[in-house]
């Protein structure tokens, strides 16, 4: 026998259905609440107890200190596969056999490059143009290149063909907005290195000198964009669903995905992390008075990168990434005050039982924006990359969103305003 909720309201009983997921997830199936009520719907600011969606991508279990993509833990992935191989799964659904794989990466290194009129984008933006304002702004144009991407109909292969553009061209206009922003010449892909290689040659490298990539940074880059393949219906992996449920093309689709990334409480938060170290090296760096600062509820001060909203116990990609974190620091042997501050804070918040008890852990946005830093990436870039990352994730989410035919997302509200009154004409209000 199914298992159901029953609600009454006024003289109407109803019995609603309870969905079992395959983790043994339940959700009331309030789909025809309002239908069956005469109207009456419900109020979730924030989304916060709200499924918008089945999904089988990933599963996340916050008290548990779980996250799946696939049903294959991160932790498996992280440490043997590599991100194309992970985006594979995450677009395709199943990790790839050798020929898929291979045909895969071949696919991407032949779209690597980007048509050259979207170069005249970078004379029109100002040299303080905020790095998400361009990627947002050039992700989106992409589609007046491709105008078949507009077409919801069009054939899978024509489908397979936009998402190995997106994989293939975003490393190369990330490269690009890091040029302007230094005034120095781009560098165009060589196809001959792998995926990750690519991108920090094209990223760092100049035109006067042949750049060669260092195997230890190479991994801890990849691991990262692992770890943020994708993370459930956050913010903007709704964004991306709701946009594309309207059959917005998928370069406007994820254009909205970055924007929504791009707020502070959401793709920001590794970038508020070094801003949080500069702001105690710039006061004295005296750690203990920041910590008792944290401490007080009365101070609005607070530590970044510390603990997590889903997360409740610990976040298993910080686990991860802080071992990668350690390598790079150890590779580069980097001198720097702001990193010295970061492990002395990531020693006390790990004994200190007032950041234990409340499980404030230093999370994956810390030990990325400590890796970020010490590779060479200006703050202002940490966010992009979030979004290099999280690039098969929305693509994943788009693709199962209009393969399950989701109805155009169309939320409720209760109206709070005046009620009805009449036009007063200008001259006699």
């Amino acid at each position: 026998m199914s298992e159901t909720v029953n609600i009454k309201y006024g003289d109407t009983s109803l019995d609603l259905p309870v969905i079992t997921g395959t983790e043994n997830e339940k959700a009331i199936d309030i789909s025809k609440l309002r239908a069956s009520t005469n109207g009456l719907v419900t109020i979730d600011v924030g989304y916060k107890n709200t499924g918008s969606t089945t999904s089988a991508i990933t599963f996340l279990d916050g008290e548990k200190g779980i996250l799946r993509y696939r049903g294959y833990p991160i932790e498996q992935l992280a440490k043997d596969a590599d991100f194309l191989e992970v985006a594979y799964l995450l677009i395709n659904g199943e990790l790839p056999s050798q020929n898929d794989f291979d045909t895969f990466k071949s696919d991407i290194s032949l779209h690597t490059l980007v048509h050259e009129d979207l170069k005249h984008f970078f004379t029109a933006y100002p040299l303080n143009a905020h790095p998400m304002g361009m990627l947002c702004s050039l992700i989106c144009s992409l589609s007046a290149y491709y105008p078949d991407s507009l077409d919801p109909n069009r054939s899978d292969a024509e489908k397979n063909l936009t998402v190995v553009r997106l994989l293939a061209k975003m490393p190369t206009l990330i490269s690009w907005i890091q040029k302007k922003s230094t005034g120095h010449p781009i560098v165009y892909p060589d196809n001959k290195l792998g995926y990750v290689a690519n991108f920090l040659r094209m990223f760092f490298g100049q035109r006067t000198d042949e750049y060669f990539t260092d195997d230890v940074l190479v991994d801890a880059m990849d691991t990262l964009l692992i770890l943020h393949g994708d993370h459930e219906q956050n913010c903007s992996t709704s964004t991306v669903r709701i946009v594309g449920s309207a059959h917005a093309p998928l370069y406007a689709s994820i254009a909205a995905g970055i924007s929504a990334l791009w707020g502070p409480r959401h793709g920001g938060a590794n970038q508020a992390v070094i801003e949080m170290l500069q702001a105690i090296h710039n006061d004295g760096g005296n750690i203990d008075k920041f910590i008792d600062r944290a401490k007080d509820k009365s101070d609005p001060f607070r530590l970044m990168g510390f603990g997590h909203r889903v997360y409740k116990n610990f976040d298993p990609r910080a686990k991860i990434i802080k071992v990668k974190a350690d390598e790079v620091l150890d590779k580069l042997g980097i001198d720097d005050p702001l990193l010295e501050i970061a492990k002395k804070l990531e020693e006390i918040a790990l004994k200190d039982e007032y950041f234990v008890k409340r499980n404030l852990y230093p999370n994956v946005d810390f030990y990325s924006g400590i890796i970020y830093k010490a590779m060479g990436f200006p703050t202002d870039m940490f966010t992009v990359l979030f979004a290099l990352g999280r690039l098969p994730g929305w693509i994943a989410q788009h693709r199962e969103m209009m393969e399950a035919g989701q109805p155009i997302g169309r939320p409720r509200q209760i109206y709070t305003g005046s009620n009805e009154r009449d036009y007063v004409a200008i001259n006699k209000r």
